[in-house]
């Protein structure tokens, strides 16, 4: 029996990224965690091509690619690649497992939903969070509207891109 690689839930979480709107894994990835190449990956998803609509799945336009290898670190041997990767919605990468037909893809599969199911309520939380402060909001005075503003921006904030202070040193330019 064969076991699941090292395919933690932060591996699986990092490999979920939002493209055109949804919440995709890329074939590159979907591969590497059920444990096949890439290459037989797609070839079994073309041999079943009919399980595989638009909702499920669809191909990276140049553009997508090129912005995806730059944000992703772990992409980044995709830079060369000729071929633009396949993206899976979670409906895909269940549908995957089946196609794959492995213990091995079933077991990985199994975490993958749950990493999609966790994603989904962080989300859900988040937007229950800005419904209660708009509650809030409305019950209280004028005098809370800066507590609010900041709640609002931290919510809204990407901790990524955050401006951080630059470390290093000074160096002091002399009038010569």
């Amino acid at each position: 029996m064969e076991t699941i690689p090292a395919t933690s839930d932060n591996k699986i979480e990092r490999a979920i990224l939002f493209i055109r709107g949804q919440k995709v894994m890329l074939d590159i990835d979907l591969a590497d965690m059920y444990g096949v190449k890439t290459k037989r990956l797609n070839e079994q998803v073309k041999r079943n091509i009919n399980r595989f609509p638009s909702d499920f799945m669809f191909q990276l336009s140049d553009d997508e690619k090129q912005e995806v290898v730059a944000k992703c670190d772990h992409l980044t041997r995709l830079k060369f690649s000729t071929s633009s990767p396949y993206a899976f919605t979670e409906h895909g990468a269940l549908m995957l497992a089946s196609v794959l037909n492995s213990p091995l893809a079933i077991e990985t599969s199994v975490l993958i939903v749950r990493a999609f199911v966790k994603l989904r309520e962080i989300l859900s939380t988040n937007s229950e969070l800005a419904k209660k402060i708009t509650e809030l909001e409305t019950m209280y005075d004028k005098q809370f509207k800066v507590v609010f503003q900041a709640l609002r921006a931290l919510m809204n904030s990407d901790p990524v891109k955050a401006e951080r202070p630059k470390i290093g040193y000074k160096i002091a330019q002399s009038n010569r």
